[in-house]
C-alpha cells in the first residue's frame, strides 16, 4: 500500500493516497482542493508567463466585449452589493485624505546622519570631563561599493567578528583609536 501524504490546503490537511502517475501530487480530491491547486497554478503562471498572460487579458477584453452590459445588470439585481462597495469606496477615499503626503520638498532627511570625520568619544559617568576621551576618525563607505575591510592585527581567534573598515589607500594620523590600524 502506498504511503499517505498530508494535502497541501492549508484548511483541508487531510490524508490521502497519492496517486503515483501524477508527478508531485499534492492535493486531495475535495472540490476546495482542486480549486485552489488550480488558483495557485494559475496565479503562478500569470507570473511566469508572458504569453499565458497576454493570452487572458485578450479573452478577458473580447468577453467584455460581448457582454458591455454585465456589470450594469449585476447592479441592478444586487442592490447590497452597490451599498456595499460605496461604503467602502468612502472609507478608501477618507483613509486616502487622511494619510500624510509622501513627497515634501523640505522634510527630507540628510543622505548619511553622521557626517564623516573625526569625533572624541568620552564616557558619559557623571562628571563630562574626562581625561580618557578616545578620538577615532569614521569613514562613510557609501552602500553597494566594495567592502574593504582587513581583519586586525589582533589575535582573530580572541576576536572573530572585529574588522577594521577603512578605504583602501588612507592613512591614519596615530590618533585614531587604538584597536585599529594603518589602511593598506
Amino acid at each position: 500500500m502506498s504511503q499517505k501524504i498530508r494535502c497541501a490546503n492549508p484548511h483541508c490537511r487531510r490524508f490521502f493516497v497519492p496517486d503515483p502517475r501524477v508527478k508531485n501530487h499534492r492535493y486531495c480530491s475535495k472540490k476546495e482542493c482542486r480549486r485552489l491547486r488550480k488558483r495557485r497554478w494559475q496565479s503562478e503562471k500569470m507570473k511566469t508567463d508572458p504569453d499565458y498572460r497576454k493570452n487572458q487579458q485578450e479573452s478577458h477584453q473580447c468577453w467584455i466585449e460581448q457582454n458591455r452590459d454585465y456589470y450594469q445588470r449585476y447592479r441592478a439585481k444586487n442592490p447590497q452589493y452597490v451599498t456595499r462597495n460605496r461604503l467602502l469606496q468612502k472609507l478608501r477615499d477618507q483613509k486616502r485624505r487622511n494619510r500624510p503626503s509622501l513627497a515634501k520638498m523640505d522634510t527630507s532627511n540628510p543622505l548619511y546622519p553622521v557626517k564623516p570625520g573625526y569625533y572624541h568619544l568620552i564616557p558619559a559617568k557623571g562628571d563630562l570631563a574626562k581625561m580618557d576621551a578616545i578620538s577615532p576618525q569614521y569613514f562613510l563607505i557609501p552602500h553597494g561599493s566594495p567592502l574593504l575591510a582587513k581583519k586586525d592585527s589582533i589575535d582573530s581567534l580572541s576576536f572573530p567578528a572585529l574588522e577594521c573598515a577603512t578605504k583602501e589607500g588612507t592613512a591614519h594620523d596615530g590618533k585614531s583609536h587604538p584597536l585599529s590600524r594603518p589602511g593598506p
